[in-house]
């Protein structure tokens, strides 16, 4: 395990929270842990939802399922057809309640692959006038992908899930955790289909970035 990385980071002693998260999904009711977590800035903060079934501690503890969903304002709150985040979410959600143990780490602060949501909405401007999403990040002075996934890691870690099988399609992302001392035994696809809104996006996520599509 590398974990040198992650001890060399201050974080506050009360920098984690857990409650009970009630919430309505496809119509049924389900009961989730709910972990906040506290990063070195107030912006870097994380929320965890857990589902566990009761008999999963039971025998050998299970790999937990395990999505790092960047937040996207645009796709999860409004369900923006540009993008498909809102879609790998719900296909996420379906996948962690339907296993022993799976878990979402969303991420809020990396709107946009970390550049915020004023740029965002810069580039997606910039994508109106026929830059494909690579080129309008670059145009608009913003790393292509400036997502960073220590926090994230070490928020893994500090829930004993130093072991995961990753639902992404990214390959970088796996290489990131990987990067944190997370061991990542199973990358899982979450394929979504293309609309002609995103078509072109989800093109150049393949092309340019390698994702698995």
């Amino acid at each position: 395990m590398k974990s040198g990385a992650l001890t060399s980071v201050k974080l506050p002693a009360d920098w984690s929270v857990e409650t009970i998260l009630p919430i309505e999904f496809q119509g049924r009711e389900l009961t989730l842990e709910a972990h906040a977590y506290q990063g070195e800035t107030d912006a870097e903060q994380i929320v965890v939802l857990v589902h566990r079934e009761p008999n999963a501690a039971n025998g050998s503890p299970p790999i937990p399922v395990v999505r790092v969903h960047s937040g996207c304002v645009t796709g999860d709150i409004f369900h923006s057809l540009r993008c498909d985040c809102y879609q790998q979410l719900q296909a996420a959600l379906k996948v962690i309640t339907e296993v022993p143990l799976g878990v979402i780490v969303y991420v809020p602060y990396h709107e946009g692959r970390g550049i915020g949501l004023f740029k965002k909405i810069q580039a997606y401007a910039l994508q109106d006038r026929g830059l494909d999403t690579v080129e309008a990040n670059i145009e608009v002075g913003a790393p292509i992908d400036s997502r960073d996934y220590s926090l994230a890691a070490r928020v893994l870690h500090d829930l004993g899930m130093a072991e995961i099988k990753l639902l992404s399609n990214n390959p970088a992302k796996e290489q990131a955790l990987k990067s944190h001392g997370i061991r990542v035994v199973e990358r899982l696809p979450l394929v979504i289909k293309p609309n002609k809104f995103n078509k072109r996006y989800l093109e150049t996520k393949r092309s340019r970035m390698a994702h698995k599509l």
